[in-house]
């Protein structure tokens, strides 16, 4: 699962950002609302986690834009003690939860899980597709009831095709999600290729079908069908 945290401060967007890595997210950082502006352009996240007040702009304005440009997107808003006005106004613009400084990071990654629950899986706590299960808050695999051991990449690229099922997924697309924006700095998305195969491997070994489709040219797609 992807995340954008957007906060001006740094040591608590830093220590926020080593937190929800070390629960299993990619994150991206955004110390401004004009770096968060640029990255919501290119990118695509799971959820963001939006600090409302930020030294170049109003994050209400950037929620507006994201709505627009990404409505499935989870937002949690970031608000200061007293600011319940801003706490209604973006709720009312389409967030989906929001929780006051200071907060403790058990919460947070508690409520972020939450919204991409509601948001991704319908607010089940496990996707299933078949004989496959996933369950995202014990970074789980079962396949036919049988647990499966993946590396944390393998683990991520089954959570991306499973939940964007049916869909045609290009190489980049599957890079910049899993290793986040730093892999602008890759010549090549060749390495993909070995993750894939090494997941692929693992669930055959316990499931009946290869739902994992190579589309020649472009990239994968996750189907029965």
């Amino acid at each position: 699962m992807k995340i954008l945290l957007v906060e001006d401060e740094l040591n608590l967007l830093h220590t926020t950002s080593a937190f929800l890595r070390h629960e299993g997210f990619t994150c991206e950082e955004a110390a401004s609302y004009s770096i968060a502006e640029d990255k919501l352009v290119v990118y695509q996240y799971d959820a963001v986690i939006l600090d409302i007040t930020l030294p170049d702009g109003n994050g209400l304005d950037l929620l507006k834009k994201l709505k627009e440009k990404q409505p499935d997107t989870g937002i949690l808003i970031v608000s200061a003690r007293n600011s319940l006005d801003d706490k209604l106004k973006g709720l009312d613009l389409g967030a989906d939860d929001y929780i006051t400084k200071p907060f403790f990071m058990a919460e947070l990654n508690s409520r972020v899980n939450a919204i991409i629950r509601r948001r991704r899986f319908n607010g089940n706590s496990s996707i299933i597709f078949n004989e496959i299960e996933i369950i995202p808050d014990a970074m789980q695999v079962k396949v036919q009831d049988k647990s499966i051991e993946l590396t944390k990449k393998e683990y991520d690229l089954l959570l991306y095709f499973v939940t964007n099922k049916h869909r045609v997924l290009t190489k980049e697309s599957i890079a910049e999600h899993i290793w986040g924006d730093s892999i602008d700095l890759v010549d090549s998305f060749d390495f993909i290729y070995t993750h894939i195969k090494n997941l692929r491997r693992k669930v055959l070994q316990e499931c009946s079908s290869d739902y994992l489709q190579s589309i020649y040219g472009v990239g994968y797609k996750f189907t029965d069908r």
